[in-house]
């Protein structure tokens, strides 16, 4: 909200500003008069990610015990109820959906100041919806007399007496792994065997002191010493600690999935970006994925996976693959018109005009999405701890099962945000680097 509200206000054009300074605004009067109306727009938007974050959250609180839908799906992924926690995910994506349309609706909702309507005219909605309040609240208090069980459905559903589709979930699973059994083994065999194993053996194999030569010497080439040291201390805490081999798996999980999400993003990204059309729609595929709640993407995995570290690594590869995707999108559709033309007359290919000038002035751009790539990868990985890795994650899942683990929780919380800090130091110099070259 924040992050939003501020972007909004800096894009006020200075011309609308000193407008209002000219009227005779005082401070109060431009910013609730001028900047706040004309970054509106941006500041719903930012309302519309509080929703989604806090119905996201709302969900995770299952963790530590809140009721609610989580709660019950928490509990139908440890007995491996894939057809109700399916139930469950759909239930709780069609709440996200819900809200996310209404409140972008509202953020897209035209003004029209000038329009001389009356109040009844100007409030018609407001006057309807009170009306459908009243007589639908009137309905359900009379609602008692039409039902013989003591239940009042109008008013209220009671718990575990609606309609249940699980069976169908179930159905449908189960056919599915009966179908492709022997397939899904085979590529889950292959990634763990030849990919995943390996990898995660050369991450708890390397020494401290290379890990902080690799990692300080990247910070030292990237900002120099500044930066040297900065990630240096990050990475310096994490190894004072007793979870260092944690945070090495958690950095291996976190690695795969940001290298698979990142050449996939800027792959489908930079095709789409070549059409207004393509750009659309997955702009809208990507806010349609970002509205699901995080491990609503762990259900399908573990369906066709199982609990191992490829089913968290798909839903890392998933849920990480959005911001790839859309901070390439707009990166290279934010490339000036007139480069395109001027390319064009030079008479280069489509081919080369995206890997001489698309790509070098959507960099910066690209960047930031690589790097929103490793917190949604991070923020996954530790998610992924509900199935059972052994990363900092299940060890944070402990501490909060354990009322005498806030101590540990609070010291693994810090070696996950150090991890994701280090990797948003180094990619957010880089990218302000490039900025300068490019005299963006």
């Amino acid at each position: 909200m924040v992050r939003l509200t501020i972007l909004g206000l800096k894009k006020v054009p200075i011309e609308i500003t000193e407008a209002g300074m000219m009227s005779g605004c005082n401070n109060y009067q431009l910013l609730f008069k001028v900047l706040i109306p004309t970054a509106r727009r941006d500041i719903l938007i930012g309302v519309n990610q509080v929703i989604m974050q806090c119905l996201a959250m709302a969900v995770i609180a299952s963790f530590i015990g809140a009721k609610g839908l989580g709660f019950n799906l928490l509990l139908a992924l440890n007995q491996l109820r894939v057809g109700q926690a399916l139930e469950l995910g759909v239930c709780i994506v069609l709440i996200a959906v819900v809200l996310d349309k209404l409140s972008l609706a509202w953020a897209n909702k035209q003004i029209d100041y000038f329009a001389d309507l009356t109040f009844l005219e100007r409030n018609k909605y407001l006057f309807i919806f009170a009306a459908i309040l009243v007589i639908g609240s009137f309905v359900a208090y009379i609602g008692i007399f039409f039902f013989k069980d003591g239940f009042n459905y109008f008013y209220l559903i009671p718990h575990n007496k609606g309609i249940t589709t699980e069976w169908i979930w179930q159905a449908g699973v189960d056919w599915i792994w009966d179908t492709f059994f022997f397939k899904l083994k085979v590529i889950n065999e292959f990634l763990i065997i030849y990919i995943l194993m390996p990898m995660k053996h050369a991450y708890l194999s390397m020494p401290v002191l290379a890990t902080f030569v690799l990692v300080m010497g990247i910070g030292y080439i990237i900002g120099g010493v500044k930066s040297a040291l900065i990630v240096g201390g990050f990475i310096l805490f994490i190894a004072l600690t007793e979870w260092w081999d944690r945070a090495l798996i958690t950095a291996y999980m976190t690695t795969c999935g940001v290298i698979v999400s990142a050449i996939i993003g800027i792959t489908v990204g930079s095709l789409c970006a070549q059409n207004t059309f393509a750009s659309k729609f997955i702009l809208l595929v990507c806010d349609t994925f970002q509205t699901f709640p995080s491990f609503i993407y762990l259900i399908p995995v573990i369906m066709l996976f199982g609990i191992t570290d490829t089913s968290v690594l798909i839903a890392v590869i998933v849920y990480a693959t959005i911001p790839a995707t859309r901070y390439t999108v707009e990166g290279i559709r934010s490339v000036p018109e007139a480069l395109h033309d001027a390319a064009s007359m030079s008479g280069v290919t489509r081919f080369q005009r995206w890997l001489k000038i698309d790509l070098p002035l959507a960099f910066p751009h690209m960047m930031l999405g690589v790097n929103q790539t490793v917190v949604f990868a991070l923020f996954m990985v530790i998610i992924g701890a509900m199935i059972g890795t052994d990363d900092l994650g299940q060890y944070i899942l402990k501490a909060l099962s354990d009322k005498n683990g806030i101590g540990n929780g609070l010291v693994l919380g810090l070696c996950v945000a150090f991890i994701g800090l280090a990797v948003d130091h180094i990619i957010r110099t880089w990218a302000e680097q490039r900025k300068k070259a490019l005299g963006l």
